[in-house]
């Protein structure tokens, strides 16, 4: 079975972001804002590219969206961190309907319409264990009945870790929550046409048929002042405490995220 990953690098798109803006200037000029970049840059650097490298099943696509209007020089950035990774593919698209755009960019990669297809999203500033992409084709393999019945299936993840990079290393929590974006995927019918992205992680329990993996950490949330789901008021604060010798340990054997990395980038000014 393929399996797509989905990344939506700042891509200006209509819908598809819980912070509004009045109109669609107004958004791109929110997602190319220098600081915000520059944040999102590190983040993906540090936390999300790391896990892909280090994928014990290589097999994989990871689609990375952007706008057309995305300036040139944040491009090459960004194709200049992934020009070591084979499994990437970036497709610039104009402003479009968020949930159509995206769904067309995925079919573009599928490639067979005689297999059920794997997809999950992982946005620029998360990451997921090592094993995610073997763990979800394995699970995948072992639920693929239910497709007789269901023209979707959701292979969740609950566990990992809420994460924040800085220039003295990462502080973290542990958790266990369940439909988290980070370690959720998807898998489809060879004749259902949707994406991951049709379908809100919140809802997802009432949409489909879902198997929950719990007992090893496989997902991690990047924090941010920047995340979308933390623009909204009355979000309740997270307590994150620096990870010791031990939990550093953790972090890279779990996901390949090196704290001395994390500390050297964000040191930059």
């Amino acid at each position: 079975m393929q399996v797509i990953g989905l990344c939506r690098f700042s891509y200006p798109g209509l819908g598809g972001f819980q912070v509004e803006h009045d109109d669609l200037q107004s958004r791109i000029a929110y997602l190319y804002d220098e600081t915000r970049l520059e944040e999102r840059f590190r983040f993906f650097e540090t936390f999300t590219l790391p896990c892909l490298r280090a994928q014990t099943d290589p097999d994989f696509t990871y689609l990375i969206v952007i706008g057309e209007s995305l300036p040139q020089a944040d491009r090459q950035r960004l194709e200049a961190l992934v020009a070591d990774m084979p499994q990437v593919v970036v497709q610039a698209h104009p402003p479009g309907r968020h949930r159509q755009v995206m769904r067309d960019a995925i079919n573009s990669v599928r490639k067979s319409d005689t297999e059920p297809c794997l997809q999950f999203r992982l946005d620029d500033d998360d990451a997921v264990a090592t094993s995610f992409v073997a763990q979800l084709r394995q699970a995948a393999a072992d639920v693929a009945g239910l497709l007789r019945d269901n023209r979707h299936i959701a292979i969740d993840f609950n566990q990992g870790y809420i994460a924040q990079p800085g220039p003295e290393g990462i502080s973290a929590c542990a958790i266990r929550k369940p439909y988290w974006t980070a370690g959720l995927g998807f898998m489809f019918r060879p004749d259902v046409d949707l994406s991951v992205m049709n379908f809100s992680h919140q809802a997802v329990v009432r949409r489909m048929p879902t198997v929950t993996f719990s007992g090893t950490d496989m997902m991690l949330r990047g924090h941010n002042d920047f995340n979308d789901s933390r623009q909204k008021p009355n979000v309740q604060p997270v307590t994150l405490a620096p990870l010791d010798a031990a939990g550093e340990a953790l972090f890279q054997e779990t996901y390949n995220i090196s704290a001395d990395h994390v500390r050297r980038v964000f040191s930059t000014p």
